[in-house]
């Protein structure tokens, strides 16, 4: 699918991109066909695509994949993919980050920019092999950022703990219609067990939302304003600031908030 058959699709259909829902759609054929090959989609694998657009990858999908859902929130699009594919594929109207995803095994996906952190951290809750997404740079360099640096977030606390996270190729602008202000690039997503040990997650998560929520503050403040300790001292790690802290740290701090919460 090249730019201009996708301008020549966005005609006969009278699809507009809408640039509120971050709606861009790739139109390089090659980067698409890397995106796909970078999924290593087996015969039998479950495939979710969220936000298949005009379909440059849910061609490609199918081809890979017997087992092909997609989610698709804007009812011009759906119509255009199911009238496209028919039956080949399961598709699911609706909002990707309100309804439950179907079980699956590979996800890809170009997430548009206004839905990555929700996707992303459902995503991460989800049970599957691989995923590989297209995101934009800026966000994925959040998701695989360096403690201490202005990208490291609780976003890439989350995904540290969950899995492995790394970026295959940057995608420029000029390779998507209408042309985003911004590049873009390709982030592989593979989950593993959690690299260090935490008395509990839902603390361990609540501590880094809390902490990244008040990055600029102390930790004891932060987590003082959010009503996770009444007092911070004693508490490792208090008079730093969350972003100086790696994960296992900030799972060392999660730890003693918990056993403090037992007292």
């Amino acid at each position: 699918m090249s730019r201009g058959e996708t301008s020549r699709l966005m005609s006969e259909t009278g699809i507009v991109p809408k640039r509120s829902k971050g709606q861009n759609f790739l139109t390089d054929t090659r980067v698409a066909d890397r995106h796909v090959a970078f999924a290593e989609i087996e015969k039998g694998d479950r495939v979710l695509e969220v936000g298949p657009g005009l379909g440059i990858l849910t061609e490609r999908l199918l081809e890979a994949s017997d087992d092909l859902a997609c989610i698709e929130l804007d009812d011009t699009l759906a119509e255009f993919i199911e009238g496209r594919y028919g039956d080949r594929l399961k598709l699911i109207r609706g909002d990707a980050v309100r309804i439950p995803f179907p079980p699956f095994d590979v996800f890809v996906s170009n997430l548009p920019y206004s839905v990555s952190t929700p996707i992303i951290f459902k995503l991460l809750g989800c049970d599957f092999r691989k995923a590989v997404v297209m995101v934009q740079k800026e966000f994925a360099e959040r998701m695989n950022a360096d403690v201490g640096s202005p990208e490291y977030s609780r976003l890439t606390v989350n995904l540290f703990y969950r899995a492995e996270c790394r970026i295959l190729e940057t995608v420029p602008a000029s390779r998507f219609k209408p042309r985003p202000k911004v590049d873009s690039a390709l982030v592989e997503i593979v989950p593993r067990p959690a690299p260090f040990d935490i008395l509990d997650e839902d603390t361990f998560f609540r501590v880094t939302e809390a902490a990244f929520n008040h990055r600029r503050k102390k930790i004891g403040t932060s987590l003082r304003t959010a009503g996770l300790v009444s007092r911070a001292e004693g508490l490792p790690y208090a008079d730093e600031r969350i972003e100086m802290l790696r994960p296992a740290e900030i799972g060392e701090l999660a730890d003693a908030v918990f056993l403090r919460s037992k007292e």
